[in-house]
């Protein structure tokens, strides 16, 4: 399956559905979009699993937000329901990581395994020192938001998420596919919404088999949040990527599809 799906709220999705076995659907990050997947998109079936991605409304091939409520979590489950995945390992990367966590809080029943890498949690509180390295990062992105300079502000951003840089091929299709999404630094996602209590204060609830992935070069606050992560969701596994940044499948991806299919083939389901 490769094309284009309508929700029941008339927003579409662009996703990909390929190979045979227990579901695995994979989420990407912010200023990103699905092709971030590619690799994936091939070895995750040749380990026998059937795996779909799709661009997260507003990313990619899917439309844009209208200013109407909606629910990353609720486009999940939703396109879950459309494709006929009745359950799923949930594999997702910073903000695909923070969904995937939500989702499997919000109906627990439709995951099998839980991948959350470099991901970003609600309810996460900073350091005040993680605050001001936030500031020092980022001094000029705003002013250049407001300006209209969207690849000063994108080039900001490359900076703290891609760190080992964009030189290299798998850089610069880090750098590609952000610039591919740059309308998203203007895009008004006010209407989306979040669970409640957020994820921080709920880790203890979720029971599914979870691997926490931790990149290296990752901003410590990230890196802090996937401690928290696998010390607060029981039994979870914490893995860690030496020599990747944010993006990790894209960076390291022999060692991500080692780790990750592993942890996978593991718990997979037996029936």
């Amino acid at each position: 399956m490769d094309g284009t799906v309508e929700l029941p709220d008339g927003a579409t999705i662009r996703c990909e559905m390929v190979g045979e076995g227990p579901d695995v659907v994979l989420l990407h990050p912010g200023l990103w979009d699905r092709r971030v997947w590619d690799r994936q998109m091939e070895t995750f079936p040749a380990a026998g699993f059937r795996v779909s991605r799709y661009d997260l409304r507003g990313y990619g091939g899917s439309s844009r937000p209208t200013g109407d409520p909606y629910s990353n979590v609720g486009d999940l489950i939703a396109l879950m329901d459309l494709l006929g995945i009745e359950q799923a390992a949930i594999v997702g990367c910073s903000m695909g990581g923070h969904v995937a966590i939500d989702a499997v809080m919000t109906a627990p029943g439709r995951a099998w395994a839980l991948v959350p890498i470099a991901a970003g949690m609600g309810g996460f509180e900073p350091l005040q020192e993680e605050l001001d390295w936030w500031d020092d990062a980022f001094a000029g992105y705003e002013e250049a938001v407001e300006a209209g300079e969207l690849e000063r502000a994108r080039e900001i951003e490359l900076r703290v998420w891609a760190p080992l840089g964009t030189d290299d091929a798998a850089g610069e299709a880090i750098r590609r596919i952000a610039f591919d999404n740059i309308h998203e630094l203007t895009m008004d996602t006010s209407s989306a919404t979040e669970i409640d209590p957020p994820a921080a204060h709920r880790l203890g609830e979720i029971d599914t088999p979870t691997l926490v992935v931790k990149p290296e070069h990752d901003p410590s606050y990230m890196r802090r949040t996937a401690d928290l992560l696998a010390a607060g969701i029981p039994d979870a596994r914490l893995a860690f990527i030496e020599g990747a940044d944010h993006v990790v499948n894209v960076r390291q991806p022999e060692r991500f599809d080692e780790v990750v299919l592993g942890f996978l083939d593991e718990v997979r389901p037996t029936d």
